[in-house]
């Protein structure tokens, strides 16, 4: 092996497992050390290959630096960070551990030059966050992570497959990009997919994100999902199929979180919707969009994070995450109304937040590729984005009709966590150049011209309005959405009783029938050799002799006829 840095994912990891032993305030310092110093070691990492080591003959490359990895790697720490000060105050002593070992394992992924490393860091990521979701601590937590884990099991064993079969055909275990011309690709595609929850499988997303706790979920909103999508702009850049399932996400987030009362669902359904604007970069495949892809996974895990601590600092001082329970909690917690508020902007892209810097490339890159139809679609995606992520869970949660709950502010670790991805939301949209230095492709764009800023302005407004005119018919009632999931959570465990009913049917008939064709072929049999019936009684000589020649006769008569 050929080492010049530590590795930043297992730094990280190392440190998650030596997390519970510590008490106090040294535990405290080292949940935000740790992440910063795996944050200093991401920027120590080069170009190409410093970690190389033989695995069954083959050269593996456990820690391969470039542009792209570094900007994932950064942003991952930095999460972990953002996370772990926000979870300072988590009594579970298995989430936070958990949680770093995902967030190592997701920078380990980040930097994997080969896909048997990939494939490790991946497999080790859903370990992490099904403890995650499982260390919500509820029997509703549990199930969601058996569901979890039963989801991505599936995936690995899937991206395994493929990556067996590409390597056989190869020869080469190198993470390159790939193209659809062979099965096992196929495979490793959808492996991705899996994981971006990508449709028709995004309903394990919104299934078991919500049922963490209120620290859980803010990790399990950054890496998964973030993680497939640098494979796919890694392993499927310009693949055309991610423009329309990125698409097929976008709505499909949209509707359903329109749909839902819950708004730590509303929030998850907002995940997929995100995730379906980046898969439409990666498909779309040019340097300007595989940018905005890059660039909004980037400042997606920052506004979207914080609209999941504001719905987890609501959740953890209310005990409350349905929004027909809620309402008026700016009077009592005007702070976290303030900070999701901002992400709110951000996710909607408005003008100077983050938002707007990144996802205006990917629109920018189906204009200039005269995809007419896809610019128009993520047009009505980001007015989608403001009605439900940019206005409803705000507007439900923070203002609207007073619920009559005065819940204090979040701890103060809860609230820097929220004031720091806050300020990132809105620097970042301002001083962009930072940002789109650490792309992986040099960016010819300018995101704050007067016919960008002025088109997005007014879809903004008109999406504002459209929600104004339709307040009073938005009715603060608890919902039941279903989903995919309902399939194999509900229909196939009812198909499969059903089923099991019939063949226990079936059998019981067929074992009656043999049964009985036994019983009666019993008798059959008694009836002629039993110990009273004719052939079992004693035959006299004579009695013998004559059917003998009875016998003989007839064959005789067979014979020479």
């Amino acid at each position: 092996m050929t080492e010049t840095v530590l590795h930043p994912g297992l730094v990280l990891i190392a440190g998650a497992l030596a997390l519970p032993a510590l008490r106090g305030a040294l535990r405290a310092t080292f949940v935000v050390a740790l992440p910063l110093a795996a944050l200093w070691l991401v920027w120590q990492v080069g170009d190409g290959a410093l970690w190389q080591l033989r695995f069954l003959d083959f050269e593996l490359t456990p820690l391969h630096g470039d542009k792209l990895s570094r900007l994932f790697g950064t942003i991952f720490a930095l999460m972990a960070a953002g996370g772990g000060l926000y979870a300072l105050g988590q009594e579970s002593r298995v989430e936070l551990p958990a949680a770093f070992v995902y967030a190592g394992a997701a920078i380990g992924a980040a930097f994997a030059g080969d896909l048997i490393t990939l494939f490790v860091f991946w497999e080790l990521m859903a370990v992490g966050s099904t403890l995650v979701v499982w260390s919500g601590g509820t029997h509703a937590s549990y199930r969601a992570s058996m569901r979890y884990l039963m989801i991505h099991l599936l995936g690995g064993v899937i991206l395994l497959a493929g990556i067996t079969g590409h390597i056989t055909q190869t020869g080469s275990v190198a993470f390159a990009s790939m193209k659809l011309d062979a099965a096992s690709n196929w495979l490793i595609l959808i492996g991705f997919l899996i994981n971006a929850a990508a449709t028709p499988v995004s309903a394990w997303l919104p299934d078991a994100y919500p049922e963490a706790s209120w620290s859980g979920m803010v990790f399990l909103s950054a890496f998964t999902t973030k993680t497939a999508v640098y494979a796919l702009i890694r392993g499927f850049p310009g693949t055309e199929l991610l423009v329309w399932l990125g698409l097929a996400m976008v709505f499909y987030g949209i509707v359903y979180a329109l749909l839902e009362s819950d708004m730590r669902r509303i929030l998850a359904y907002s995940i997929v919707n995100q995730s379906g604007f980046m898969l439409a970069g990666v498909g779309i495949g040019t340097e300007t969009a595989l940018n905005g892809a890059a660039a909004n996974a980037f400042t997606g895990v920052i506004y979207v994070a914080l609209l999941v601590m504001a719905a987890g600092a609501v959740l953890r001082m209310t005990g409350r995450r349905d929004c027909a329970d809620l309402g008026g909690l700016l009077r009592s917690m005007p702070l976290t109304a303030a900070c999701a508020a901002i992400g709110a902007l951000a996710i909607s892209a408005f003008p100077f937040t983050a938002g707007f810097v990144s996802k205006s490339m990917i629109s920018q890159a189906a204009a200039d590729g005269r995809m007419l139809a896809v610019w128009l679609l993520l047009g009505a995606g980001s007015a989608g984005v403001v009605l439900h992520a940019g206005l409803k869970f705000p507007w439900l949660v923070f203002f609207g009709r007073d619920s009559g709950l005065r819940p204090a502010e979040a701890p103060a670790s809860m609230r820097w966590a929220m004031i720091f991805f806050a300020f990132l939301s809105i620097a970042l949209g301002i001083w962009f150049e930072p940002l789109y230095a650490l792309l992986p492709y040099a960016v010819d764009y300018a995101p704050y011209t007067a016919a960008h800023v002025l088109t997005q302005t007014q879809l903004l407004l008109f999406s504002a309005l459209a929600f104004l005119v339709a307040l009073p018919h938005l009715r603060r009632a608890r919902t039941i959405t279903l989903d995919i999931d309902w399939i194999y959570r509900r229909a196939l465990p009812r198909a499969t009783a059903v089923c099991a009913a019939l063949i226990d049917r079936a059998m019981g008939a067929a074992s009656h029938a043999v049964r009985t064709f036994l019983s009666r072929a019993a008798a059959l049999i008694y009836r002629f050799h039993g110990p009273h019936a004719e052939l079992a009684r004693t035959w006299t000589t004579r009695g013998m002799a004559l059917w003998v020649l009875v016998l003989l006769i007839g064959y005789l008569v067979l014979y020479f006829v």
